[in-house]
């Protein structure tokens, strides 16, 4: 279970993270900018299991990997939203960030406390009393996820 930390629609890679933080590499020196911009208090208050979640088109702009990857770092169990644009979502499985796809996610407000049962796809919200369902992802995407991104699962495959 985790606390949301609710965003907008066309959340575009630059408000994730700044171009001026892509010559970082560290994901964990990353994470301390996410968010900067727009939400300063973001990478001091997050906690490993909260949850970020979005409207449409999460992720538009630049193909940076460097967005999902410093939301990893931050420890978010997952990015939760309407829709992603295509490059981020890649992106984000790419590396083992966890994206869901959720048509109720304008129901989800800040600071609900939410946890997702994955086996029954659905969103819990604890402090709403609601659930809301999600859209599963293929299973070779959920392989990736689990272990821990393409280059993970790439190992096992040898």
């Amino acid at each position: 279970m985790g606390r949301v930390w609710k965003f907008g629609d066309d959340i575009d890679t630059d408000v994730i993270i700044q171009g001026k933080y892509l010559v970082i590499n560290e994901p964990e020196e990353l994470a301390k900018h996410v968010f900067e911009n727009v939400r300063p208090e973001f990478a001091k208050e997050v906690k490993k299991g909260d949850f970020v979640v979005a409207g449409e088109n999460f992720g538009c702009g630049s193909s940076r990997e460097h967005a999902p990857l410093a939301l990893k770092a931050t420890g978010v169990s997952a990015v939760i939203a309407k829709s992603f644009a295509r490059i981020f979502f890649r992106n984000a499985i790419n590396i083992g960030l966890r994206v869901l796809e959720c048509k109720d996610a304008d129901r989800i407000e800040e600071g609900d406390e939410i946890e997702v049962d994955y086996s029954k796809g659905i969103i819990i919200n604890k402090t709403k009393g609601e659930e809301y369902e999600i859209k599963p992802l293929p299973e070779f995407l959920e392989q990736i996820i689990e272990c821990g991104g393409l280059v993970e699962f790439g190992k096992k495959l040898q």
